[in-house]
């Protein structure tokens, strides 16, 4: 008798051959050719309701609606990185069209460290393919749809945490090694969101060390309560494995067993890839896991070759850490309303400055954000940005679901927005589905 998979599940593999940031980087093809060898020899493909599925090209207009690309969009996107991106939106569009029950992105490059502004490369990142899907299946599958998006990269998802950062309708949530002691640096319990989505943004920075069971309590006691309120129609994982206990760039103790388990609790409607470097230790068995879990199927004889029961214990300090930090962040978020009202007030906007550091490209990007308070939408934005002071653009943003008086906040901002101060000023009108730019010399 066929083995069935009790929740029908597709597979979208895209390994990019011809991308790589060099040929020893971590962030390379072998990471997804080790796990494609292992679902064959296991004959995952062959059990009745797990299906693949290709991946699709993404159109330079679905990167569009999430990202401002500077000088241009053109000048960071690569063919591989628009099939990784489309790759996530054909396993959503799967999952929404009713194919499938689930669906598991194994694409890359990777996107969760890229932000709204795209200046170059950070974090391997150019392109954020998470909300690239999300924003293509509200573009077509209606814009009220409600998205909760769970990081559990060992790195901050800080790059979707700024897209969302005013999205009242999008939960993100980021379990992460905590950024005292990790690339981005940040990622911590006082970044709440922006002040018109105050408490849909959520930051759980774990300990070095952290175990399954740390791990897992966090699931149970923090971000399972969180969804059972938010009530999502999409769940999205954003399944970084380098929280394994054998990646060679982070310092966590996760088992493929604990992936799994994550994964059978979460019960994410689409995961999609981001880090795990430990290509031929960990990825082939943690995403074994995932995909057997998605799939409603026995993950208890996935395990990888280096594990042994009781290797990995955690102190009694760090246990008792864990859980008060669910303590405070589950009220926190339960009292956010309150919390939105002592921080804002009744000012008519709120202004923020920040600093992003682009690794790979070696720059420091500056930003200056204001936002129009409302209790109707999501608040007209304006964010500056630049690399050098001669090189400044201003992107003015009209909200998916926007009241008039934020519509005319924005519009207003950007027929006042001269190009003798902004090298670029850009209008991002989303309920229009709409990108318009000025430049110096020209507009279009």
């Amino acid at each position: 008798m066929n083995l069935r998979a009790p929740q029908r599940t597709g597979i979208v593999f895209f390994p990019a051959f011809d991308w790589a940031i060099d040929p020893t980087h971590p962030e390379r093809e072998e990471r997804l050719l080790y796990t494609r060898d292992q679902i064959f020899e296991e004959g995952l493909l062959d059990i009745d309701g797990i299906v693949q599925f290709p991946p699709r090209v993404a159109a330079e207009a679905d990167v569009a609606r999430v990202h401002t690309g500077l000088p241009a969009l053109a000048d960071h996107l690569s063919d591989s990185h628009l099939i990784s991106a489309g790759g996530a939106i054909e396993a959503g569009r799967r999952v929404l069209d009713g194919e499938v029950e689930r669906a598991f992105a194994l694409v890359r490059p990777p996107g969760h460290h890229a932000r709204r502004v795209v200046w170059g490369l950070r974090g391997f990142c150019v392109i954020n393919i998470e909300a690239v899907m999300i924003e293509h299946l509200r573009r077509h599958h209606g814009p009220d749809l409600r998205v909760a998006v769970v990081d559990t990269d060992c790195h901050h998802g800080d790059g979707t945490q700024d897209v969302y950062w005013n999205d009242p309708d999008t939960l993100f949530i980021s379990i992460h090694q905590d950024g005292r002691t990790l690339y981005p640096g940040s990622g911590f319990p006082d970044e709440f969101g922006g002040p018109n989505a105050y408490g849909a943004t959520l930051n759980v920075p774990l300990p070095p060390g952290t175990t399954d069971e740390g791990l897992l309590h966090v699931i149970d006691h923090l971000v399972l309560p969180v969804l059972e309120d938010w009530k999502p129609d999409l769940v999205i994982n954003s399944a970084g494995q380098d929280n394994h206990f054998t990646d060679p760039i982070t310092d966590m103790a996760i088992t493929a067993q604990g992936y799994a388990e994550l994964t059978r609790r979460l019960r994410p409607h689409v995961a999609v890839l981001e880090g795990g470097y430990s290509v031929q230790d960990a990825l082939p068995y943690v995403n074994t896991g995932i995909l057997l879990a998605m799939a409603g199927l026995d993950t208890r004889h996935v395990v990888e070759p280096d594990y042994r029961p009781g290797r990995f214990t955690v102190s009694e300090d760090a246990r008792r850490y864990v859980e008060r930090l669910c303590e405070i962040l589950l009220e926190k978020y339960r009292d956010r309303d309150g919390l939105r009202r002592s921080a804002f007030g009744d000012r008519a906007h709120h202004r923020e400055e920040r600093q992003v550091f682009y690794d790979g490209a070696g720059i420091t990007e500056h930003q200056a954000e204001t936002v129009r308070l409302c209790d109707a939408c999501g608040g007209s934005v304006q964010l500056e940005t630049w690399v050098q002071p001669s090189r400044k653009a201003l992107v003015v943003e009209i909200p998916r679901r926007c009241c008039p008086a934020c519509r005319s906040d924005a519009e207003a901002a950007w027929e006042r927005a001269g190009l003798d101060r902004y090298r670029w000023v850009e209008l991002r009108d989303r309920p229009a589905d709409r990108v318009e730019r000025k430049t110096a010399g020209r507009s279009g």
